[in-house]
């Protein structure tokens, strides 16, 4: 059975860049059938928040994107203690001391000397006296994996064949000096024991597989199938990291993006397929194929989002936005009518009520001085509500005979002394819709 994950760590909230690996790993799984897990990595226990967790599940469950079963990395702790034993009773886990300064100077020498800025293994040559003092003098130290000096190979699921000579990479550390588990090694032994046969990730973690494979192999597992995808960039192709922080899922929310305008736009993305705004999940799924994903940096224009979201909120019916409506003043009778009437000119679902006002008699009519006598030559000519889908067309034709007045002359002054807006629904619903009869 396929299997996926989405790991986040509860340090923040999520963004556009989370959203994209958590999109396709949900993908993968929905349209085999298969498991989809929501894996939390809070093995940082300084800097992770319980409400940072919660916030990822709200996040998802805005979207849809549901999960069949939750881990936590911090309840595994004794799996990665015993994964972290095996690697060193097989020779391939050793502790090293050097302070961030001196690992500095060592990469400063090699690159000098063109060399790759590769750890150089020197805590490895320490004697067991010479590890004892290092201890006393400086605690514990850091926990490397010993990488077989080799190339490691795999067939990426974007990337196509990658191909990396492990000699040009440091040994990872996988347990810090204050016996924090990193990452690498909480993933490793993870994804091995929950069975995960397929991960998509942000291509910066390219050398991380690459070193994940060679862990994985280490303990016995199975390596599941990479992928890595493009990064996202700014629509300059300027460096996203300095703006997600306003691109975080809930400030979206708040704007009144809509899940499906997003959804839509990350799950083509970056690949040879349109961006085209999908009715359903099971629309995205359908057409997903992690090949058609390219290599190139992707440019994100968050902007794109803005039309997208409209045209959702068109699609919707009155009983979608009926808390709008009502929070509006909208009434019940009326709704069905109102929306028809306007959903074309809404942008947001909290935008649904607007027009209400106009209709109730809150606009403020808007009036040119070259055209103030003849609107309110015009308004002398139109009854008092309630008025029909006729009134307008009998209306202007009334007005035209009266005045000589056509076309735009005509109707554009009347419409904003109606709505006070240029632009709008079409007139013949609105004037059913107004409970006041215009002044100037």
């Amino acid at each position: 059975m396929i299997t996926t994950r989405f790991a986040p760590s509860p340090t923040g909230y999520i963004h556009v860049g989370n959203l994209r690996t958590a999109l396709f790993n949900w993908m993968i799984a929905r349209k085999a059938g298969g498991t989809f897990i929501l894996r939390i990595d809070d093995t940082d226990p300084e800097r992770s928040k319980e409400e940072y967790v919660d916030a990822i599940k709200e996040d998802l469950e805005w979207l849809g994107l549901t999960w069949d079963r939750v881990e936590r990395q911090s309840e595994r702790l004794d799996r990665y203690a015993e994964a972290a034993d095996t690697l060193r009773q097989m020779g391939r886990f050793y502790e090293a001391w050097e302070t961030p300064t001196e690992l500095d100077l060592k990469r400063k020498k090699q690159l000098n000397m063109g060399k790759p800025p590769v750890y150089d293994r020197a805590a490895l040559a320490l004697s067991e006296d010479e590890k004892a003092r290092m201890r006393a003098e400086r605690g514990a130290g850091v926990w490397r994996f010993k990488l077989d000096q080799e190339r490691i190979d795999w067939t990426d699921g974007i990337l196509g064949d990658i191909s990396i000579d492990a000699a040009s990479v440091s040994d990872p550390v996988l347990i810090r000096a204050d016996g924090q588990v990193l990452y690498t090694l909480a993933s490793v032994v993870d994804d091995t024991e929950m069975g995960v046969t397929h991960v998509v990730r942000g291509s910066d973690h390219v050398t991380n597989t690459a070193t994940q494979i060679q862990i994985i192999e280490a303990l016995g597992g199975s390596v599941p199938s990479f992928a890595h995808h493009s990064l996202l960039t700014g629509p300059q192709g300027e460096a996203l990291s300095k703006r997600l922080g306003t691109l975080a899922l809930r400030d979206l929310r708040a704007k009144g993006v809509e899940p499906m305008a997003l959804l839509s736009l990350m799950a083509r993305l970056g690949s040879s397929d349109p961006v085209e705004l999908r009715a359903s999940h099971d629309e995205l799924i359908e057409g997903f194929d992690l090949s058609h994903f390219g290599a190139a940096p992707t440019k994100l224009d968050i902007e794109d989002l803005t039309p997208m979201t409209a045209r959702v909120v068109q699609m919707l019916e009155s009983g979608d936005v009926a808390a709008e409506l009502a929070t509006a003043g909208v009434p019940e009778g009326l709704r069905d009518a109102y929306w028809q009437a306007v959903r074309g000119n809404i942008e947001t679902r909290a935008g649904a009520g607007d027009w209400w006002n106009v209709f109730a008699g809150g606009a403020e009519p808007v009036v040119a001085d070259e055209d103030r006598d003849f609107v309110a030559e015009a308004l002398g000519l139109l009854g008092e509500p309630p008025y029909s889908a006729e009134t307008w067309g009998n209306w202007t034709n009334a007005v035209k005979e009266a005045t000589g007045r056509k076309g735009k002359q005509l109707f554009m002054p009347l419409r904003l002394a109606v709505t006070g807006r240029a632009r709008g629904p079409e007139m013949a619903d609105v004037m059913p819709l107004l409970q006041k009869k215009p002044k100037l």
